[in-house]
């Protein structure tokens, strides 16, 4: 096998295909790359029996083969190469890459112990990426990382005519984002359990391609995505997870609206002398405007004041500054909404394009307070 191609093209190729690489591959030969040239047409595949990513390039292929090499060796070189095109050569049992002067040398690994990658599955539909994307990173932020829970790492994602909705939870905090979507099947009425990491590759590496197609496996074990060129696969997560839009409030009483940007500065300023197990405190008032403070005790404290538009009683509650920073962060209008039914009950945050205008519920965190000493 030899093949030449442009090393950016190379590197961002091998990059991509090295994201799904298990940093514990279940075998040896699955911390590898396969790298088939043939037709023109280099592919490059991972896979670790759960995720299988493959994308195709152009390349100058002299002699039509398939090695399987390092993944991480292979990135790593490949990003280090001088700016100029790219041979790789196999030779005996061996792959050398040049370029320019640079000369490298990769031993491979046997091609015939590599499994075969799953078949993408049937096309189920079409999103916007950057759509799919935005959806993604304001969802995500709510999923559980602790591996013993592993349902909670997942996010559902249910698929209802042309809506798609993102759920998720780490039992402190949910979010729920509604996009839409164009189905192949009008009637679609089914749900997932999607890796949150999984979807965030799949956000980070295939949205920015314009239209990501999705695909399901008629079993509903494998979720497939595709955009330009690139394609990869994940299974499903199995169980039951939570019931978690019943936990949305249908009536808040009590209303704040804050902008966005201020809040956000206001919250990481204070947030910087809150303990391990502190909290950050709002207190919303009449003369609208909102206080956070935090601190307990001698050791530091902090104050700031912001407007705050309040619309029924004043209200002082209590979050983890974690929880309340990443909820804001994901908010991109210029306005935010909190909606509370009361302080100890969960208070929700959405979007708000202007202080008086209507409030959109197409994303939602719902965070759970602390209790403070005097409630």
């Amino acid at each position: 096998m030899q093949f030449t191609v442009d090393r950016d093209v190379l590197t961002e190729a091998v990059s991509w295909a090295a994201r799904a690489l298990s940093l514990r591959p279940p075998a040896p030969v699955l911390s590898g790359l396969l790298v088939t040239a043939e037709n023109s047409i280099v592919t490059i595949s991972s896979f670790d029996y759960e995720v299988s990513a493959q994308l195709h390039i152009e390349a100058e292929v002299s002699t039509e083969g398939t090695v399987l090499v390092s993944g991480r060796l292979l990135n790593d070189i490949v990003k280090s190469l001088p700016n100029a095109p790219v041979t790789l050569t196999l030779e005996d049992s061996k792959v050398l890459v040049t370029c320019k002067s640079s000369r490298f040398t990769l031993a491979t690994m046997p091609v015939d112990e590599y499994p075969d990658l799953p078949g993408q599955p049937e096309t189920a539909g079409s999103i916007d990426g950057a759509g799919f994307a935005k959806a993604v990173s304001q969802v995500i932020t709510a999923a559980s990382r602790d591996d013993t829970l592993p349902i909670l790492t997942a996010v559902k994602v249910e698929l209802e005519g042309d809506t798609i909705t993102f759920l998720a939870t780490d039992r402190y905090r949910l979010a729920m984002r509604e996009i839409h979507w164009s189905p192949a099947q009008p009637d679609i009425s089914t749900s997932l359990l999607i890796k949150a990491k999984t979807l965030n590759d799949v956000a980070k590496s295939l949205a920015g391609g314009g239209e990501l197609s999705i695909a399901l496996s008629e079993d509903d074990g494998l979720v497939g995505f595709s955009s330009g060129g690139r394609r990869t696969t994940s299974t499903l997560v199995d169980g039951d997870y939570p019931k978690i839009r019943q936990l949305f409030p249908e009536e808040t009483p009590i209303h704040a609206v804050v902008r966005t940007s201020d809040l956000i500065e206001a919250a990481r300023r204070v947030s910087l002398v809150s303990e391990r197990n502190g909290h950050v405190r709002l207190q919303f008032t009449e003369d609208n405007r909102v206080t956070l403070d935090a601190g307990v005790d001698d050791n530091a404290s902090a104050s700031e004041v912001i407007e705050a538009q309040l619309t029924g009683e004043p209200i002082t509650v209590g979050f983890n500054p974690a929880y309340l920073n990443e909820g804001l962060n994901v908010v991109d209008t210029e306005y935010l909404r909190f909606s509370f039914v009361s302080a100890p009950k969960p208070a929700m945050i959405t979007p708000q394009e202007a202080p008086d205008g209507e409030n959109s519920t197409d994303f939602r965190y719902l965070l759970m307070p602390v209790r403070l000493l005097n409630q």
